[in-house]
């Protein structure tokens, strides 16, 4: 185990001064996959279960969907909630148990609602429950993106280090090249969000500025 006393921050500042991988670059047909940015996470003023982003995540999302969008490619939004007596939510009812645990997130409760600052477009973009933290799983998110001819999916959302991270890696495993705009996903730690960036580069993606994965769905509308 390589030891070192630079922080999560400085690693990833490092790896983006200097990247050891080649970018993987964008596919022919892309979706852009959005994680739980649901009021329980995003609503700072309201939900003590919310953290702080980048102050123009939402609007930098928004900002993707409507250029994958304008190249007639499928947008789509997770988030999270669970039955009444919240024993979907498997080991993690198991977890906590307060009035802000995760189980008690019903899928009528304002924690579930997407922020409603979120360009969402409910006659074509694909809502999706999902109950753990890959979007992947039990979830029929593999056979919408087979059905588009996806190869490349743009991860924006959070947590970072969890359900970010846990869709990114399924990404991956089921063939599609990933990219994750930096901006757009957030965490309630620093030292998790910089450590899994990190990860996700040197391991499953590309995590790359926002404007570039702009420039990128740009271009490709002009070919």
């Amino acid at each position: 185990m390589i030891e070192t006393d630079k922080t999560a921050r400085q690693i990833w500042d490092d790896w983006k001064a200097a990247p050891k991988i080649p970018s993987r670059g964008i596919g022919s047909r892309v979706a852009l996959l959005n994680i739980d940015l649901q009021r329980r996470y995003t609503d700072t003023a309201t939900f003590p279960s919310a953290y702080e982003a980048d102050p123009k995540q939402l609007d930098y999302v928004n900002q993707l969907a409507r250029a994958v969008r304008a190249l007639d490619m499928p947008v789509i939004w997770t988030y999270v909630a669970y039955l009444p007596s919240g024993e979907d939510a498997g080991w993690w009812s198991k977890r906590t148990d307060t009035p802000m645990s995760l189980q008690r997130v019903g899928h009528d409760s304002p924690q579930a609602e997407l922020d409603a600052r979120l360009d969402v477009d409910r006659a074509r973009d694909l809502i999706l429950h999902k109950r753990m933290a890959s979007a992947f799983f039990e979830t029929h998110l593999p056979s919408w993106l087979n059905w588009h001819k996806i190869d490349t999916v743009i991860v924006t959302g959070g947590a970072t280090s969890g359900c970010v991270r846990g869709s990114v890696v399924d990404a991956m495993s089921h063939g599609y090249q990933v990219i994750v705009p930096e901006e757009t996903v957030a965490d309630r730690e620093a030292w998790a969000h910089y450590a899994s960036l990190y990860d996700i580069a040197f391991k499953y993606g590309d995590v790359t500025p926002v404007a570039d994965v702009l420039a990128a769905l740009a271009a490709r509308g002009t070919k």
